[in-house]
């Protein structure tokens, strides 16, 4: 065997070698972002006084980088079914970019300030738990007709005017489900009130397609209006935008520069 015979194998035996690192490197990230994700979950639970553990997602790779550089990229926080006032039961969110860990740690302390450059807040709201709330109980909330990438924040939510509202409003004397358009908005001397203003009966393609008499037109929208007061929004944060996405009514909030604690999560 020549000395050139062996060089294929010393080159596999380099890729082998470095491959089996990288697989191991990998590996050994993953798992740490995942402790640390489940330490972060349980913490936030505690800290926020959650019934259970919300999803808590640690972004970017690689992850023990961040962790070292007491940085990180970006953090998702999801916690349904959470207790909500008035509505009773609502989902609640938070992403956070570019978190500045050097006084909270990798596994972030409950109590400890971080500085974070982005935080979006948000509170879900499901069709079923609004219409419960107005008196329309089997309401279904959609998007306005004409939403599209264009029209929708960045997180998915649709434009607060001209979404369609369906259901049985009894209350009116109607026993079958009517479509009408529906403006949001928040008031009051905090922003903390969703306002719902029905504007006009829908009918057509993507409606319950129902003509109302005329007789009865102002109390079917007023069936549908409703006053949703003590939204207050993970970490405090202002609302700035309402919509739909999906079937839920979402309130929003994007604040930038802000330092907050995990207790600050839930804020009732």
């Amino acid at each position: 065997m020549s000395h050139n015979d062996g060089v294929p194998k010393l080159l596999k035996a380099a890729i082998a070698t470095v491959v089996s690192i990288a697989v191991a490197f990998v590996a050994v990230d993953f798992g740490f972002a995942i402790y640390a994700e489940y330490k972060l979950s349980r913490t936030i639970r505690a800290a926020a006084k959650l019934d259970w553990d919300p999803s808590a997602n640690i972004l970017g790779f690689p992850f023990v980088t961040q962790a070292l550089g007491h940085r990180y990229h970006e953090v998702e926080i999801k916690a349904n079914d959470v207790a909500h006032p008035h509505v009773g039961r609502a989902s609640l969110e938070a992403t956070m970019h570019d978190l500045d860990l050097t006084e909270a740690s990798w596994l972030v302390r409950p109590d400890a300030p971080i500085p974070v450059d982005t935080l979006e807040s948000r509170i879900i709201i499901n069709s079923r738990y609004l219409g419960a709330f107005i008196g329309v109980k089997d309401l279904m909330v959609e998007a306005p007709p004409d939403t599209d990438d264009d029209n929708t924040t960045e997180s998915g939510i649709s434009a607060p005017v001209g979404l369609v509202f369906s259901g049985t409003p009894r209350s009116a004397g109607i026993d079958k489900r009517v479509s009408v358009s529906v403006d949001l908005s928040m008031v009051g001397p905090q922003q903390h009130t969703l306002l719902i203003t029905p504007t006009g009966i829908l009918t057509g393609p993507g409606t319950a397609d129902q003509e109302v008499p005329e007789d009865r037109v102002g109390a079917v929208l007023r069936a549908f209006e409703g006053s949703l007061p003590d939204q207050v929004l993970p970490f405090g944060v202002a609302p700035s935008t309402q919509g739909a996405r999906g079937s839920d009514v979402i309130i929003e909030g994007v604040i930038t520069g802000v330092t907050v604690t995990l207790e600050e999560f839930t804020q009732s």
